[in-house]
């Protein structure tokens, strides 16, 4: 039964043997027990239950992981014949409450959250309008609003990408922030370089009863104070949301740039407040005669590292938003309304999202075809190179699958209408995009342990600097020792070294989407590049998958189209690729079938059963031989088409009957992409369940040296984990049920988007298109996207090593040098500005 809510909401049930969803309206396979109802995908699964349903129903039915897109074969879905209001059957699936704030939290029952306290809420499988924020350095972090991660501080985002690019509250909130700073810091600047270059300007001689004294004036204002006023909302309000994050990395104990930030700003404006207010307490030789009785004050500093931080954050904020543009460009594709044919023969234009499944849709020359469904009438060409990749039109005659958001070329043409809203191939890509972007790369544990130490690291060098200028530095010490104690804490960017990766995982992800890439996580997208031995599937993978009939043969005494009708019958109870083209030849025949009885399937060998009374046996020659059809006698010698074709045994009463012959052809594009990839010094092994005959044909023909022949699902998770133990990386391309185990043991897993959906959950990237040049785009994808990350942990790292130290003053002893706090923060601003910048590059790599 079904455990996923959202299964549940979609009619669907689960196969309490494999886990996969089955539509009770349209199942084969259906099964009584315990006054209940089991769906099953096929029959073998149905027998398995038969022989001991406690074992299946004992054990918890795996749920699908959060965020995990099902990509493969259409759901079957069932015209609802009332449109406006479909009502969906009730659900006996416990409802489970979370937390919206820690999504980690889930409970059986309403209540309070036990991390935060807020009230869980029930997770239902229907739309939400709410937003949801996420930390692009954090992904773990989810929050209802807007706000800053309570790990390192930087502004949330949207979790999910919208068509339309929202306004983002927090880059109008630092833009306001910013320009209020801008206004305000430019004086200051004014006067702080004024008093250097000519201080008379802003200085008056007072005769006074006590003597002479110089005293700052500006049009009556004593200029600290002026500095104060000015510096004060800068700092305080301008500056408030990094005051905000400094804190709450105190309070979590999780030290981040705003720790910096905060320390820096914070101590150079404390530092100046007291010196203007109370100017008296410090020591004589801090107040020269040529600051009218005044220390050095630090206003100006204070306010321009506020401001030139906000305007990197400006700059980062709208940087990062450019790195979300693949999936709006995919969300763009959609068409806004659909041409819905009614029953009487009339048409109208609705919107979109007021088309069901089944409804009958026209689309004419030019337009996009508004949802995932099937050809009925008329024959076209379709642009599908936006969700494909591929620039050729493909051919789309009567009963073709056609992808919502592709172009109508050439005809005009009616389909029904079978996926729609986020059930369409185009909607699941920008969910499985949305979460890859969100995962980490292991690369990223090297920035996560360096970030870890590096804050506390930064100010232990601050501390020390202010000590050593304390103590060795020149007059004025404790101004010198202030102000580089500053710097240091200003200069380092720990953000930079954070952001190297995920940005660029964020924006190669987005490429490969637009490439018909879709990478599932960023682990598999670093591992691709360091594959040295691809193992692929036959059938599906290298061949069409799409099986046809040759013809049959029969033993002496026997009618060939008699074995083929007998074979056909019983192979309606199977729903192998090869079974269902013998059920197809025998339809176009024109051969009444009948209904087998006693069905068993034998996995990896075929399948038995009884027609018409009959025992019959299908199957390869292991079944043979087991049922004691070919004697001592290892093959049979009919057989139709060349060394390629596959040749399915009959056995009649226990006795062989004939032979079926079936094609699967090779798919144009694999011999090319086999020779790209051997180019590329990557080992190629082929692994097929079929006989060697038909195996070592196609190896041949594509020059694969390596393969393995009636292998079973077991054989090739064994092969896979072989060669790991040899110390290579492997990587899996397949499409079957039967291809799973290996893909899930593969370091890479790769499914073709024409498979199963079982074979597409274990994958760790899905090729839309199902061929095999789609893995030379992913490798190349892989490689500028390693590229990108090591070009900005070399540039973050190096950044860091450089400008610390060039702020703690080592260049004074040696060139006099010292940097300014101001400069520093510009440093720091643009530091992660040009990480992004660089991630950025990736939209534009050719694949």
């Amino acid at each position: 039964m079904s455990t996923n809510p959202s299964d549940q909401a979609g009619g669907l049930e689960r196969d309490p043997v494999c886990g996969m969803n089955v539509n009770p309206a349209t199942a084969k396979h259906v099964y009584g027990h315990d006054g209940r109802n089991h769906y099953f995908c096929c029959a073998p699964c149905l027998e398995r239950f038969k022989a001991d349903p406690a074992k299946y129903l004992g054990a918890t039915a795996a749920v699908r992981p959060p965020g995990l897109v099902m990509l493969g074969a259409a759901k079957p879905t069932v015209p609802q014949p009332d449109r406006p209001q479909a009502q969906a059957a009730p659900s006996t699936v416990p409802v489970t409450f979370v937390c919206p704030m820690c999504p980690e939290v889930r409970e059986s029952k309403p209540g309070a959250c036990p991390t935060c306290g807020m009230a869980l809420e029930p997770d239902l499988p229907t739309a939400t309008t709410r937003t949801e924020y996420t930390c692009p350095m954090h992904p773990e972090i989810v929050r209802p609003a807007p706000g800053a991660c309570p790990i390192c501080g930087m502004a949330l985002e949207p979790r999910i990408v919208t068509a339309s690019a929202e306004e983002n509250p927090e880059l109008r909130d630092m833009t306001r922030r910013f320009w209020v700073g801008a206004v305000l810091t430019v004086p200051l600047l004014v006067i702080a370089m004024g008093s250097m270059l000519w201080p008379g300007f802003f200085v008056r001689r007072v005769d006074t009863l006590a003597g002479h004294r110089h005293v700052f004036f500006l049009w009556g204002w004593g200029l600290p104070w002026l500095e104060f006023l000015l510096a004060t909302p800068v700092v305080l309000w301008c500056g408030l949301p990094f005051f905000q994050r400094f804190w709450t990395s105190l309070v979590n104990r999780s030290p981040n740039m705003f720790t910096l930030i905060g320390l820096g700003t914070g101590v150079a404006y404390v530092y100046s407040v007291i010196a203007t207010i109370a100017p008296g307490i410090f020591p004589a030789s801090l107040r020269g005669s040529g600051m009218g009785g005044y220390p050095d004050i630090y206003f100006e500093a204070a306010a321009a590292i506020t401001t030139l931080v906000l305007l990197g954050q400006v700059v980062e904020l709208r940087a990062r938003s450019r790195t979300s543009a693949a999936i709006r460009a995919l969300l763009n594709l959609s068409p806004q309304t659909a041409r819905l044919l009614a029953p009487d023969g009339t048409e109208d234009d609705i919107p979109l999202a007021q088309v069901k499944p089944g409804d009958r849709l026209r689309v004419r020359p030019g337009e996009k075809i508004p949802v995932d469904g099937v050809l009925l009438e008329g024959r076209s060409t379709v642009d599908e190179s936006m969700i494909t990749g591929e620039s050729m039109p493909v051919e789309k005659p009567p009963a073709s699958k056609v992808i919502g958001a592709t172009i109508n070329n050439t005809g005009s043409f009616v389909m029904r209408a079978e996926r729609v809203g986020r059930d369409t191939l185009l909607a699941r890509i920008v969910q499985l995009v949305g979460q890859a972007q969100r995962s980490r790369a292991p690369i990223q544990q090297l920035a996560d342990r360096v970030a870890k130490w590096f804050v506390p690291i930064v100010v232990a060098v601050a501390v020390i600097t202010f000590l050593a200028w304390s103590l060795l530095g020149p007059q004025p010490r404790l101004a010198h020792a202030l102000v580089n104690a500053v710097a240091v804490l200003i200069i380092a960017c720990p953000c930079a070294l954070g952001l190297a990766t995920p940005m660029a995982i964020m924006v190669g992800v987005g490429r490969g989407a637009r490439a018909g890439v879709l990478i599932k996580n960023a682990e598999a997208l670093e591992v691709l590049e360091k594959v040295d031995t691809l193992v692929v599937d036959k059938t599906g993978t290298l061949t069409e998958g799409k099986p046809q009939l040759l013809g049959s043969t029969a033993a002496a005494g026997l009618d060939p189209r008699e074995v083929l009708r007998v074979a056909a019958s019983l192979e309606r109870a199977s729903e192998h690729p090869l079974g269902m083209a013998i059920v197809r030849g025998a339809q176009d025949r024109q051969l009444k079938l009948s209904e087998p009885t006693e069905f068993l399937y034998s996995e990896g060998k075929g399948i038995q059963g009884v027609v018409d009374g009959r025992p019959v046996a299908v199957g390869n020659r292991t079944l043979m031989v087991e049922v004691g059809a070919l004697g001592q006698r290892k093959t049979a010698t009919f057989q139709i088409g060349g060394p390629g074709a596959t040749q399915i045994f009959v056995a009649i009463d226990g006795k062989y009957a004939g032979n079926i012959s079936i094609d699967d052809p090779i798919k144009p594009s694999t011999a090319d992409a086999i020779s790209g990839l051997r180019a590329q010094g990557i080992r190629i092994v082929m692994l097929t369940g079929d006989n060697r005959v038909v195996a070592e044909s196609i190896a041949k023909t594509l020059g694969i040296d390596e393969f393995e022949a009636e292998v079973l699902p077991e054989g090739k998770l064994e092969i896979v984990r072989k060669l790991q133990e040899q110390g290579r990386v492997v990587a899996m391309a397949g499409d079957g049920i039967n291809d799973a185990p290996a893909l899930a043991q593969a370091d890479v897993g790769i499914a073709m988007g024409t498979g199963t959906d079982v074979a597409i959950e274990s994958g760790g990237i899905t090729l839309v298109k199902g061929d095999l040049t789609g893995i030379l785009r992913a490798r190349k994808l892989s490689q500028a996207t390693m590229r990108n990350i090591r070009q900005n942990l070399f540039f973050a790292f190096v950044y860091n090593a450089i400008g610390v130290p060039i702020a703690a003053g080592v260049l004074y002893p040696f060139f006099g040098l010292l940097l300014s706090p101001i400069f520093a923060a510009a440093a720091m601003s643009f530091s992660s500005v040009s990480v992004i910048t660089n991630a950025l590059r990736l939209r534009n790599v050719k694949l």
